[in-house]
């Protein structure tokens, strides 16, 4: 698969705005614990270092036990709702169409627990356009530690100069740095603000962007 470049695309906020469903699954986890519902953006905010971080953010006052209860819950009311309202941002398919038909190496890695990662992706019918998609759970480490990403690039066979790790925050631009390779910054997303601190190499408005910028 040697190809010389090779795009790692962060999943929520980046090529899926999933955050209704994100919100509704976590109000619902706090309904269940008998708590009211958090507005949105603070629910967005929680977002990115993956699920038992997301449900500990959210009940910041319960006990270990019954986060573990909670987080249960959240992961059964996620799979059942998580494509819900989820949708993929504008220009992604055409994009990721654009960069698989030219043989571009493509992989997602997350935070999200990797099987509903996988579920989302076969159903927003692009799970064929990746060659390996990891979640926040296929190793030791999460995100913004770069073991997932040195991974893919051993399985890739890539240039590490010519790699890129496609992202909506700082978690994403840390996991290029502390990896070696180029960072690109969306500006849709859940947290482009956390940006300021941590600038990526790039930004772009639109997928398609990054296309032309691997065409040149």
């Amino acid at each position: 698969m040697k190809h010389g470049n090779l795009l790692v695309f962060d999943l929520d906020g980046t090529l899926v705005d999933s955050k209704l469903d994100l919100v509704n699954s976590v109000n619902a986890t706090r309904a269940y614990m008998g708590l009211d519902a958090l507005p949105s953006e603070q629910v967005e905010s929680y977002v990115g270092n993956g699920a038992p971080m997301l449900v500990r953010r959210a009940l910041p006052h319960a006990p270990e036990a019954d986060l573990a209860h909670a987080l249960r819950y959240f992961l059964d009311y996620y799979r059942d709702h998580m494509l819900d309202s989820t949708t993929l941002y504008p220009g992604v398919r055409e994009a990721l169409d654009q960069l698989h038909t030219a043989d571009v190496p493509l992989a997602v890695l997350t935070n999200k627990p990797v099987r509903f990662s996988v579920h989302m992706l076969e159903g927003l019918g692009l799970d064929t356009h990746f060659f390996r998609v990891y979640g926040g759970n296929s190793f030791s480490e999460k995100k913004p530690h770069p073991l997932g990403l040195e991974m893919l690039l051993r399985e890739s066979g890539a240039d590490r100069a010519r790699s890129i790790m496609v992202g909506d925050s700082a978690v994403d631009v840390l996991t290029a740095r502390n990896a070696r390779v180029q960072a690109c910054g969306v500006s849709w997303g859940f947290q482009p603000e956390t940006f300021a601190a941590v600038p990526p190499d790039f930004m772009i408005d639109d997928l398609r962007e990054l296309v032309a910028r691997i065409a040149r």
